[in-house]
């Protein structure tokens, strides 16, 4: 049987969806000017989600998968246990 997700596992997974993605923009050589520009986005943008403290939508993470050349399952694919 499942168990509640917490509000703390949420953000957890918030913050290391953006370590993943900031690490997978360091690895194609973007700033975070760069990304925000082939996403039509701001690098404030950029820099909150990469930091957690916002929830990017599946639009947005689409298209930051689109701009760093990966399928969105491979930008999703994280540890389980995100901790």
């Amino acid at each position: 049987m499942f168990s509640p997700v917490s509000h703390v596992d949420d953000l957890q997974f918030q913050k290391s969806l953006g370590e993943r993605i900031r690490t997978l923009r360091l690895e194609h050589g973007l700033t975070q000017g760069e990304l925000g520009d082939m996403c039509e986005m701001e690098k404030t943008g950029i820099s909150r989600i990469e930091t957690g403290r916002t929830n990017p939508t599946i639009l947005t993470l689409r298209k930051i998968s689109l701009a760093l050349g990966i399928e969105l399952t491979e930008l999703l694919n994280m540890p389980a246990n995100n901790g």
